[in-house]
Formats: C-alpha cells, sequence, structure tokens
C-alpha cells in the first residue's frame, strides 16, 4: 500500500506545480483507491501542502512572480479561513465532504474548459 502514497504523492506534486493544486488530485486518490476518510485525506494534503508550497514560493521569487504589497492581506486572511475550513470539516460528515468536494471539482472544471474556450 507504501508504494500507492508515493505515487500519489509523485502526481499531486506534478499537478501542484502546474498550479492547480495537488490536493484537486490527491484526495481523490487517496479517497478512492488507498480506502482512506475524506477527512483524513484532506489532512494528509494539508501536511503535504507545506513542502509543496516553500518550493512554489521559492520559484516564484526567483522569477519575481509576488507582488510583495499583496502578501499582508492573503496571508492573514488565509490562516483564517484555513481555521475556518478546517473547524466546518470536522463539523461535517465525511460522506456529504465527499459530495461537496466533488461538486467543486466539477465547477472548477468547468471553469477552466470555459476559460480554455474562450482563446
Amino acid at each position: 500500500m507504501w508504494y500507492l502514497f508515493i505515487i500519489f504523492g509523485f502526481l499531486s506534486g506534478i499537478v501542484g506545480a502546474m498550479g492547480m493544486g495537488g490536493g484537486t488530485l490527491l484526495i481523490p486518490l487517496l479517497t478512492i483507491f488507498s480506502d482512506v476518510s475524506q477527512i483524513l485525506a484532506q489532512g494528509y494534503n494539508l501536511i503535504a501542502f507545506l513542502p509543496m508550497s516553500v518550493i512554489a514560493i521559492l520559484i516564484h521569487i526567483k522569477n519575481k512572480l509576488i507582488v510583495p504589497k499583496y502578501l499582508f492581506i492573503l496571508i492573514p486572511s488565509g490562516i483564517v479561513f484555513a481555521v475556518v475550513g478546517s473547524i466546518l470539516a470536522n463539523l461535517i460528515d465525511g460522506g456529504v465532504l465527499k459530495i461537496l468536494f466533488g461538486v467543486f471539482l466539477i465547477i472548477l472544471s468547468i471553469f477552466e474548459f470555459v476559460k480554455i474556450f474562450k482563446k
């Protein structure tokens, strides 16, 4: 089973490096193929996100893609809503959480397709 986690980490790292967010792939892979609960998969995703985000930030700083004046708004609001989201995720049933995440992915896919076809 451990080899699946390595493969899932590799795939989510690639997707995360492309800018989509590794959790978009990691959470479904963990819940569908390795019998991990939705809430546990989200926890794993948060832990995996930390080193991936540090690397992404370093690359973005190197490429001058980060505007420092926005960090003072984004960082505190991100922290606050991460706490709120974690509390809500613990209050919602795992089955409902799966459905909500699936709906989110469908909506995200629709937006991405629309963006592609507008070009």
